[in-house]
């Protein structure tokens, strides 16, 4: 035939719109033309194609040579399409001859769903090398019943979607055998982590998994607020001087988090695919975490770019994204987390498109008291003046800090606390293990109870969830008049009470609930 066609997908955000890749033979000069909207590194796949066909052992046909990607209109990026290009060119030289699906329709076409859908970067010896992004992909093709051929590399990371999607495969030569029917594909092997967690099965971290609270001495106040965020997904800032632990304490909240459910997994590693480090199978169900630089651009933090990638919020999706040194990023970068705290999504809109990605992240945040960072120290005098640490605490806006749920001051640790042999934590102080199971408790019982964490309630959810007693209410309504609480931060207080309830295994809100809740709101009540 001089016409052949295979089909694969590209990746516009978290949509795997399906292309086909048409491959014409032609009379005249020897010419090698791709349509069809291609990139630069799509567009140089021809040299690629070349030279792998030749070290395969087939020919490379004469004539004018013409590749379409259709659909026309829309962009193709990445070296996912060389195999496919290359399978296109051999059927239409006839130099190999397809195994037609049971359907007798026309390899390809929409009326073969058998049809294997082909991805893989091409090396100049003919060999398969692993693409990014293919998740995405792998999740499109199930939904409509279709198998892949993919790169060996890339086999783990399919079979997450669906166990016996698609084949690894590791050259050229090998894809041709196995369209043609005189080869099958080597079995693949369980990816790092083993198969998918069901949706509806109960997990609890290990301890010693990951980095543990038990490391931390002291700091009692601290690792009750990060107990309290973990359980109900609230937003933490911890405000305290130099080497009080706060980046200690961050960096240990992923070990109380419980892992992803398998549809939560997979939606947080299709948005890792998308990155520039792709989806790391080893990491399979972990809830992200991420800790950029403060010298992060809004590009780096929202998303964006030339082509249009998730910044580190969506990145952070159904994990925790982590901001040291508060302050000292940019203030438009840190008031444009404003709307996604409230919305859990952001819209990125640039002139070369628009892509809407989820960013349901918990923020948590550290910073000093002032720019030395030793206000309020006992051991060391501040040296900066009340200018200065207005200027400096100004960096951050009255709404952004509205809407972070828990404010604590983490005071230095004593001594006693830090030097080898001595008391450590202190005596009846929960285990990191006993602290994880209590946060994986309070998260069940708030799923079971309103389909989402405390975090997320919106406000007839309140209404429904957070009912208050007479006595209850009007120390609400103390609270909220001494603290001066706009409705956002009255919410948000009343959110944190409903954790703190649950981790309690307590039905309803009580008034020791709510006292603890406001000691977490912001140092700004009236005189």
């Amino acid at each position: 035939m001089s016409v052949a066609h295979f089909q694969c997908r590209a990746q516009i955000g978290l949509d795997a719109p399906l292309v086909r890749i048409e491959a014409h033979l032609g009379a005249g000069l020897p010419a090698f033309s791709v349509v069809g909207l291609p990139a630069p590194v799509v567009r140089e796949s021809r040299e690629r194609v070349r030279s792998a066909l030749l070290n395969a052992g087939f020919e490379f046909p004469a004539g004018r040579i013409t590749v379409n990607l259709a659909p026309v209109d829309l962009a193709k990026e990445g070296g996912r399409y060389d195999l496919a290009v290359a399978l296109a060119l051999l059927a239409a030289s006839g130099q190999i001859q397809p195994r037609l699906p049971p359907s007798s329709e026309a390899p390809g076409s929409p009326g073969a769903p058998d049809w294997p859908e082909c991805y893989g970067e091409l090396g100049l010896d003919g060999s398969l090398r692993p693409v990014r992004g293919l998740l995405l992909a792998a999740v499109h093709a199930a939904r409509e019943g279709r198998r892949m051929l993919v790169p060996r590399a890339n086999l783990a990371e399919i079979e997450r979607v669906s166990p016996g999607l698609g084949q690894g495969l590791a050259s050229l030569r090998e894809v041709c055998e196995v369209l043609a029917g005189r080869a099958v594909a080597p079995a693949g092997e369980p990816g790092p982590g083993g198969a998918a967690t069901p949706r509806d099965a109960i997990n609890v971290p290990i301890a010693g998994q990951k980095p543990s609270l038990d490391e931390v001495k002291g700091q009692f106040r601290a690792k009750r607020a990060l107990a309290i965020a973990a359980a109900g997904g609230h937003s933490l800032l911890m405000v305290g001087p130099p080497g009080s632990g706060k980046s200690l304490l961050a960096a240990r909240l992923p070990g109380l988090l419980p892992p992803l459910a398998a549809a939560d997994a997979l939606e947080a590693a299709g948005i890792a695919s998308l990155s520039a480090q792709g989806f790391d199978a080893a990491r399979w169900a972990e809830p992200p975490f991420r800790a950029p630089h403060h010298s992060a651009s809004a590009a780096a933090i929202i998303g964006g770019g030339p082509r249009l990638r998730p910044g580190e919020i969506s990145l952070a999706h159904l994990g925790v994204l982590f901001l040291d040194e508060l302050p000292e990023f940019d203030r438009r970068v840190l008031e444009s987390l404003r709307e996604p705290l409230e919305t859990g999504q952001v819209t990125i809109a640039r002139t070369g498109g628009r892509l809407e990605l989820p960013a349901r992240f918990q923020l948590v945040a550290a910073m000093n008291p002032c720019p030395c960072g030793y206000q309020g120290d006992p051991q060391r005098s501040c040296r900066c003046g009340p200018g200065r640490v207005q200027r400096y605490r100004e960096r951050l806006s009255g709404p952004l800090l509205d809407r972070i749920d828990l404010h604590i001051d983490v005071p230095r640790p004593g001594l006693e606390a830090l030097v080898p042999g001595g008391p450590g934590g202190g005596t009846g102080e929960p285990t990191a293990a006993v602290l994880a199971q209590a946060v994986h408790a309070a998260r069940q019982r708030a799923i079971s109870r309103q389909g989402c964490l405390n975090a997320r309630l919106e406000a007839q959810g309140l209404v429904q969830h957070c009912a208050l007693e007479p006595p209850v209410r009007r120390l609400v309504e103390r609270v909220a008049e001494r603290f001066v609480l706009s409705a956002r931060g009255l919410h948000r207080l009343l959110r944190v009470a409903r954790t703190i309830a649950d981790l309690a295994d307590e039905a309803a809100i009580g008034a020791e609930h709510v006292g603890e809740a406001a000691g977490y709101r912001p140092a700004t009540a009236q005189p």
